[in-house]
C-alpha cells in the first residue's frame, strides 16, 4: 500500500484561503480525477465540507474529532491512523488536505504529487514545508497554458535509508 500526498501549493505554499481553493486549474483538476479514481481518498472534515459532496467513483474517507459528524456517501473516522487502517486493501491511498491532515501524513507518506503554482499567494491555510533530504524528485513536468502563472506537477517519492 503506497500512502500518496496530492496537494496543489503556491511558492509560498498557500493551499488555501477561506476554506476554498484560489486558483482554478482545468488540467490539474483532471489530472487529480485520473489519479484519484477508483482509490480511497483521505481528507480532512473542512476540506470535504469545501469541497460539499463525495467525490464520486472513490471512497472518500473523512477525519474528524467530531464523533457526531455524518457526510452522505462518505466513511467517517476519527484518526489519521484510522484512516490508514480503514484504507489498507487499497494500493495507493491518496490524502488530499488540508494542512493538518497533510502536517500528520507527510511522515507516514511515500510518494508527494505536487502542483507548484509559481506565483506567491495571499491565504490562510499551508502545506508543511518537505524535508528536500527525505525526498527524490522523480517526475517533473512544466505547464505554461494558464493565463495567470506557470505551474510545474513534481512527484517526489521517499528516500529510503
Amino acid at each position: 500500500m503506497r500512502i500518496s500526498i496530492l496537494v496543489a501549493a503556491s511558492e509560498n505554499n498557500v493551499i488555501g484561503k477561506d476554506n476554498k481553493l484560489i486558483w482554478h486549474i482545468s488540467h490539474d483538476l483532471k489530472r487529480f480525477k485520473m489519479l484519484t479514481m477508483g482509490h480511497h481518498i483521505i481528507m480532512g472534515r473542512i476540506t470535504h465540507e469545501s469541497i460539499g459532496k463525495a467525490l464520486q467513483g472513490r471512497i472518500n474517507v473523512i477525519v474528524t474529532r467530531n464523533k457526531n459528524f455524518n457526510a452522505e456517501g462518505c466513511l467517517i473516522v476519527h484518526s489519521i491512523e484510522e484512516a490508514l487502517l480503514r484504507s489498507s486493501e487499497d494500493n495507493e491511498i491518496f490524502v488530499i488536505g488540508g494542512e493538518e491532515i497533510f502536517k500528520e501524513t507527510i511522515p507516514v507518506a511515500d510518494r508527494i504529487y505536487l502542483t507548484r503554482i509559481h506565483k506567491n499567494f495571499d491565504g490562510d491555510a499551508f502545506m508543511p514545508q518537505i524535508n528536500k533530504e527525505e525526498w527524490v524528485e522523480t517526475e517533473l513536468e512544466r505547464r505554461t497554458e494558464h493565463p495567470d502563472f506557470d505551474y510545474t506537477y513534481i512527484t517526489l517519492d521517499r528516500i529510503i535509508a
